[in-house]
């Protein structure tokens, strides 16, 4: 019987791919297939208390009995970090079998810290602590970037987040390079760290097909399929040029060129269950695309109607102070700071129960 897609995807290639959540049973199914890693967000953590509730109600129901005086910030985070820490002991074979530079799972810090870099970095040195098979996720903003920096001086593997364009990617790797050279100047230890910077590649489609509707902009719809993929193409075209120790890693699927157009890559793929499933029941080839241009048309085609494919492209394009106002950038962070509002909201039906509910 032939090796799955995925599992064909990282033999005898540096590519690794990992799991895009912490839901036990997909954690499971994406190691099986080769998975060397897991990833979560706000937004993630609500989806895997919705459909594994069964796992949590009784440890949140004690929770709220015995501490309380918490509040539900408090107890969400008690959650978050829990299902971090199981995540990572179905993970932790990995992480001893790959010399500790695989087998990790991200926690992202509060989304609303995104302008504060002191509280993400208070946050992050306590995750750290979590697991020894643990990696934070920071935001790439420009107090993220200097979290990023600090955070990795203090020996914390990173995974930066709410990043869309090559410019995030290069500030994010040169702030990891900065905060390695002080770790090592330190005489402290650095060979088992392994950071990486996450592009989300769909979430670039997605927000140029937004502004293509929002201005009324008529192209090849082929064109905005790849947009994400030229993205990942060009930072990592930079990154191998510049021998950058920060891996990159693709997220936010939307289409196979997502996963068929890096493969060969040394960069990280981390994968929502449902496309990997659709992945290892697919008929696309697995072979090395990391290579191959994005066709040149395409890429004119997006230059010429979209200045923020050209922000999102072009290294110089942005600066830190503009990180989070890319489109892409307000439109997640949005996104994660809701996400973790609904997942307040669980915890404080468990806190508070609806009446109304109850009557019904």
């Amino acid at each position: 019987m032939s090796a799955s897609p995925l599992k064909q995807t990282v033999t005898n290639r540096p590519t690794d791919v990992w799991n895009d959540s912490c839901s036990v049973s997909e954690l499971e199914y994406a190691i099986a297939n080769g998975a060397v890693g897991a990833t979560t967000n706000p937004v993630i953590v609500g989806q895997v208390l919705k459909k594994e509730m069964h796992l949590w109600r009784e440890r949140i129901v004690d929770l709220v009995r015995s501490t309380p005086e918490a509040t539900e910030q408090e107890i969400a985070w008690r959650v978050i970090e829990e299902m971090a820490v199981k995540g990572a002991g179905l993970l932790r074979p990995v992480f001893e079998r790959e010399n500790h530079r695989k087998g990790r799972i991200s926690i992202q810090t509060n989304p609303t810290f995104y302008q504060n870099a002191g509280r993400m970095i208070e946050q992050t040195l306590g995750f750290d602590t979590l697991a020894p098979n643990m990696q934070v996720k920071l935001p790439a903003t420009a107090a993220g970037i200097a979290a990023i920096e600090e955070a990795t001086f203090h020996g914390v593997s990173i995974n930066a987040t709410v990043s869309f364009t090559v410019a995030q990617a290069i500030a994010v790797a040169e702030a990891v390079a900065r905060g390695l050279a002080r770790r090592e100047a330190a005489g402290k230890r650095t060979e088992e760290m392994s950071p990486v910077c996450t592009l989300m590649v769909g979430r670039v489609d997605d927000w140029l097909k937004v502004v293509a509707e929002r201005d009324d902009v008529i192209v090849d719809p082929e064109a905005l399929e790849w947009a994400g993929v030229a993205v990942m193409k060009r930072a990592y075209s930079i990154y191998r040029e510049r021998g950058y120790r920060t891996r990159l890693l693709a997220a936010a699927y939307r289409n196979h060129l997502h996963w068929s157009q890096f493969i060969g890559g040394d960069v990280v793929l981390t994968i929502p269950y449902q496309w990997q499933v659709r992945f290892n029941g697919s008929s696309v080839p697995v072979v090395d695309r990391i290579d191959d241009p994005v066709p040149p048309a395409y890429v004119e085609t997006l230059r010429a109607h979209f200045p923020d494919f050209v922000k999102a492209y072009e290294p110089d394009a942005l600066a830190p102070d503009d990180f989070a106002l890319y489109g892409a950038s307000a439109r997640t962070l949005r996104s994660f700071i809701s996400g973790y509002s609904d997942l307040l909201s669980v915890i404080r039906d468990f806190m508070i129960p609806n009446p109304d509910e109850e009557r019904i």
